[in-house]
């Protein structure tokens, strides 16, 4: 009896021990697989995560390069407000595209090859800097052939941006998606950053039709590179009409708080708070800078994210999301009311740059909670719509800005986003209270 019970007090601690043992081992594994090292090991992620860089630092170099010419070629014959409106019209070209067929897109994005869809659009963004190398060697670039190029543009970016949104969650295990967020975003910003600069320098050393080449040849890598994915990125099919999925998209995104009143914060406060879109003006007319230094300011925010995305890269946010989102919005707004207010070259850069990490900081807690509770099948439709917020934020809020500088002047349009940037921070948390409330990034 004695050996018996001693026999079975033997076997309870081995499996003790073994399921301490497994515990450990199961921890280990979580460690390694949420590791940045763990990442670099994903190598058709690499792939996605390069071609992405690229895509982004040619179309920034090619938009830089076209806001510049536009405010050139109407400067020559008008005043400043009124350039800078035409400036806000080459953002509402690229937009109005992005605005009937973003929802198609996302549609598009849940049936077919992700990666097949996000490098036709590269071949079709590289048609159009192909055509703006053509115009600008023959001397017939205007600003109504730039606004054209720009619609052509936005068509091809309405498709581009929910394939690769949707895409880069098929190529990591789920525990590495919010650090893989946070390297897109790393990935972007770099692209951001070095986009402007690339630009400027272009520009001013040699002409626009080498920044244009420059793009072109840009667009041609990720054309070639997405070929290189090996695993499928065909998302499960889904029953219903094409008409059926975006309703059942757009039924999401409403019933769903969280996700609804990330994307929509972010519209409101971009839309209003945007400065970028009045670089030109600052650049040429109050800072007195020229294309070099309008190049170095457009980087600045890039600068500041890209910083920030480092860090979140290696510590993402562990606690208190939503406090932290919120916040960012806030410093993006009194950024930018700082940025309206500087005569100073470098303290516009140190708010602009601010302006950009605060910004980052948002996009980050946004993007890694839109990715995580939302489905795979459905991924398309709801990157699509959030690229709506985000395209109608950006380009549409440069016709805002611009609209806003023709009435006011370009200062006090700045002050008068930033403010407002301030107060949409202040009503949507008290709206969204759930969202405030937003602990852990899981």
């Amino acid at each position: 009896m004695a050996e018996r019970d001693c026999g079975m007090v033997r076997r309870q601690r081995l499996s003790s021990d073994k399921r301490r043992n497994h515990a450990a081992g199961t921890k280990g594994e979580m460690t390694k697989d949420v590791s940045a090292r763990a990442l670099l090991r994903e190598r058709d992620y690499m792939v996605y995560l390069t071609t992405r860089a690229l895509g982004v630092l040619g179309t920034v170099a090619q938009s830089v390069t076209m806001g510049w010419q536009v405010y050139d070629l109407s400067r020559a014959e008008r005043g400043v407000a009124e350039s800078a409106l035409y400036v806000g019209l080459l953002g509402l070209a690229t937009f109005i595209p992005l605005f009937f067929l973003a929802l198609p897109a996302g549609v598009l994005a849940d049936r077919y090859s992700r990666k097949t869809i996000l490098a036709a659009c590269f071949a079709a963004e590289a048609v159009c800097a192909g055509a703006l190398v053509g115009a600008a060697i023959l001397g017939v670039l205007s600003v109504s052939v730039l606004i054209g190029i720009a619609f052509a543009f936005g068509i091809a970016r309405a498709f581009r941006a929910p394939a690769g949104v949707a895409l880069a969650p098929m190529l990591v295990p789920k525990a590495l998606l919010p650090r893989a967020i946070a390297w897109n975003s790393l990935a972007f910003q770099v692209g951001t950053i070095s986009g402007p600069a690339l630009a400027g320098f272009l520009v001013g050393q040699w002409s626009s039709a080498h920044s244009y080449a420059v793009s072109l040849v840009l667009y041609l890598v990720p054309v070639m590179g997405l070929g290189f994915i090996s695993r499928s990125t065909t998302p499960v099919a889904q029953a219903g009409s094409r008409l059926q999925q975006v309703k059942d998209g757009l039924d999401y995104i409403w019933n769903n708080k969280v996700v609804f009143g990330a994307i929509s914060l972010d519209l409101f406060a971009v839309l209003l708070g945007g400065a970028t879109a009045l670089l030109p003006v600052f650049a040429r007319d109050i800072l007195h800078v020229g294309p070099e230094g309008f190049g170095l300011l457009r980087s600045a925010p890039a600068m500041g994210a890209a910083t920030v995305a480092m860090v979140l890269a290696y510590r993402p946010i562990r606690s208190r999301a939503g406090i932290a989102m919120f916040s960012g919005v806030a410093v993006f707004g009194l950024a930018t009311v700082v940025f309206g207010l500087s005569r100073s070259f470098w303290l516009s850069m140190a708010a602009l740059a601010t302006l950009g990490g605060a910004d980052m900081v948002s996009v980050y807690v946004r993007q890694t909670l839109i990715q995580i509770v939302t489905p795979d099948p459905m991924r398309g439709r709801v990157a699509s719509v959030s690229f709506l917020f985000i395209g109608a934020s950006n380009e549409l809020g440069e016709f805002e800005s611009g609209v806003t500088a023709r009435i006011f002047g370009p200062v006090l349009a700045a002050v008068l986003g930033g403010v407002a940037s301030l107060f949409v921070t202040g009503l949507w948390a008290r709206l969204f209270p759930v969202l405030r409330k937003v602990d852990r990034l899981e």
